[in-house]
């Protein structure tokens, strides 16, 4: 029965692998300007046969409308890829309404906010992060700080805290009031085997098991972005899996999964499970897709295979042999090309803006 089951998911492979290169001989990417082609927009760019990028360009998570228009307005004004990216993703680490990121975000198993960050500069190819940081509004910032006044690349905990103070970061509460009884009802419903109750009436039924199947939230915003220099910055910054166990880091704080950038190449970034892409570290293979000649969006698909083809355990898999997860990819390259996918979802859009404004793209997907 298991080897039946495993050459049916062979077989749903084969068909979307062969969808995925018909479709990529069609012409994949998402341009920037008019409904060219991402190609078609990049070979434009390069018409006086300097190859030059030609910023401002940033793509966003779909949470980073607001983000990505303060990154193109920061270059604009002169400054870096990275200094674009990183007051971008500042507006949604401030925004107590966005519960996935920074102040407001849904708190761990125990009630307590922490926050993952990563940062990467393409100029100089170095990196910092840090992870489970408590108390701090701006993890961004902190991971920069990481990466200009250390030589470490990743600090965590009670250190990363310590040294955001020894900077000037004040400790702040950053659980808000929605994010509080958004986990009190979280504990109050996990289980018909505790004590805690929700609000009820005499009548109601099956109290304590009423959200014991509901969706485990991930929420990320990523960011990269070319400047006028065609320089490459990205920054990938998160409250991580809602109610997670204290201490879980997922993969928005590693270099090469959350967020990977070559200042030679392009960037990619993602959102999504973490733990699917920490095993596979597929922000980095992006990158060096692009580097073999894939676009962006291309790029992000043959990631999106990866974690497809590298899910082994059957519970992270649907009664059709299709991952029960999603991960989304988003990338830049040197050339000023967008794109990104997703597995799953046939609906959903990332960020991408430029000079002329900020739009929605469609991402591709493996499945619906």
């Amino acid at each position: 029965m298991h080897n039946l089951r495993r050459a049916m998911i062979d077989r749903q492979h084969e068909s979307r692998r062969s969808f995925l290169k018909k479709a990529s001989l069609a012409g994949v990417g998402a341009s920037l300007v008019g409904g060219a082609s991402a190609s078609t927009a990049s070979a434009a760019a390069g018409a006086a046969g300097s190859g030059a990028a030609q910023g401002p360009v940033v793509v966003s998570s779909l949470n980073g409308r607001e983000a990505a228009q303060r990154a193109i307005e920061i270059m604009q004004d002169g400054g870096s890829a990275l200094d674009g990216a990183i007051a971008g993703v500042n507006l949604v680490e401030e925004d107590p309404d966005d519960i996935t990121v920074g102040y407001g975000g849904i708190p761990n198993e125990d009630g307590v906010v922490q926050l993952d960050a990563a940062v990467m500069d393409g100029p100089t190819h170095r990196a910092g992060s840090v992870a489970a940081l408590e108390g701090i509004k701006y993890p961004s910032r902190v991971a920069r700080l990481v990466m200009e006044r250390t030589d470490h690349a990743l600090l965590v905990g009670q250190g990363a805290q310590d040294f955001a103070k020894m900077h000037g970061f004040p400790i702040e509460n950053l659980l808000t009031e929605r994010a509080r009884e958004l986990w009190v009802e979280w504990k109050e419903t996990l289980s018909t085997e505790d004590d805690y109750l929700p609000p009820h009436d005499i009548d109601d039924e099956n109290i304590g098991a009423i959200m014991q199947d509901a969706t485990r939230h991930y929420g990320t915003i990523h960011c990269s972005a070319l400047d006028p220099n065609g320089n490459l910055g990205s920054v990938t910054t998160t409250s991580g899996l809602f109610y997670k166990i204290p201490g879980r880091v997922g993969d928005s704080p590693i270099i090469g999964a959350g967020l990977y950038c070559d200042n030679e190449v392009g960037a990619a970034g993602s959102t999504g499970r973490g733990e699917a892409n920490l095993q596979n570290l597929t922000s980095y293979l992006i990158v060096e897709r692009m580097r073999m000649g894939d676009t962006p969006e291309a790029a992000c698909l043959y990631a999106c295979r990866r974690i497809d083809e590298k899910t082994k355990m059957a519970r992270l898999r649907n009664d059709r042999g299709e991952p029960n997860f999603n991960v989304r990819f988003y990338a830049i390259s040197k050339q000023g090309e967008v794109g990104g996918a997703q597995l799953r979802g046939a609906d959903d859009r990332m960020i991408a803006a430029d000079a002329s404004g900020v739009r929605e793209i469609d991402l591709a997907y493996l499945y619906e």
